[in-house]
């Protein structure tokens, strides 16, 4: 009877990538079993140690295909969009993770980021690590957050503007403020200057200047009219540091190279760009 049972579970995850599908819950699977849910669980173990199926969440299960068998799950873009329902957050796909897949990353993502509307525990997926950073409310963003096509489906992932300004919110997420500067020389180009302008009103102030100044002295001030513009309700703008880690580390505490009076920032040491 066990074998049976974990062959019906096997071929029930078959069946699935037969017909597109990578993700189940296990309600879902008992109710198409008509198992118990020890007889489900002990299965659903053994397909997990022979690595033909992986459980990020409780409850929650991705079957690994034979292709992806070496890497011990499929890419987190295959099913992250079903994760995040499962989880009942709003979600999207952001910082150097929504920048690689707008083309603007130079070196290889090693976390798939994802900005969550609840704090969450990061996950270990077969190579793959899914690292999650809060922000308390997602509504005030949604006009930066795009549906992308992907493999199976959909997933949220941050608009270019969106991108450039969380880069500057979660530096150490971002590589710091060298990296994000690079980044954000290759996102410029693809920014919509009146989404970032409506964006600058819904984010922190400092994060704001700090974008602001990083685009001008990339050369793009085309991008800030507007930006500025929605600054204006926020007036008198105090002092911000481009850099906060330079600032509290001793070894680079020093006077400042430059402030920049149009946006007030501190600036301690120009950003060296990888670009």
């Amino acid at each position: 009877m066990i074998h049976d049972r974990r062959s019906a579970l096997s071929a029930y995850a078959s069946g699935l990538l037969s017909a597109g599908r990578t993700v189940f819950t296990a309600e879902e699977a008992r109710d198409a079993l008509g198992v118990g849910h020890g007889a489900f669980l002990d299965a659903a173990e053994r397909l997990q140690r022979r690595e033909a199926l992986l459980n990020p969440r409780q409850g929650f299960y991705v079957v690994v295909p034979p292709q992806f068998a070496a890497w011990g799950a499929p890419p987190p873009t295959w099913y992250v969009d079903a994760l995040m329902r499962h989880e009942g957050q709003a979600y999207y796909v952001g910082l150097l993770k929504a920048a690689e897949f707008h083309g603007a990353t130079h070196q290889a993502v090693m976390e798939f980021q994802v900005v969550s509307a609840k704090r969450l525990p990061r996950i270990r997926a077969g190579r793959s690590l899914i690292a999650f950073y809060f922000r308390k409310d997602l509504g005030p963003v949604a006009a930066g957050v795009e549906s992308r096509k992907t493999d199976t489906g959909v997933m949220k992932v941050s608009s270019a503007a969106l991108t450039a300004l969380d880069l500057l919110r979660y530096p150490q997420a971002s590589g710091g403020i060298d990296m994000i500067d690079t980044v954000v020389a290759d996102l410029a180009l693809k920014i919509d200057p009146d989404q970032l302008a409506a964006l600058s009103g819904a984010v922190e102030r400092p994060v704001v200047q700090r974008l602001g100044h990083l685009l001008e002295h990339l050369g793009h001030e085309a991008l800030t009219g507007a930006m500025r513009e929605a600054l204006r309700s926020r007036e008198p703008l105090p002092w911000t540091e481009l850099d906060r880690q330079a600032r509290a580390d001793p070894d680079f505490r020093r006077e400042p190279q430059k402030r920049d009076p149009r946006w007030r920032v501190v600036v301690r040491g120009a950003p060296e760009s990888d670009a």
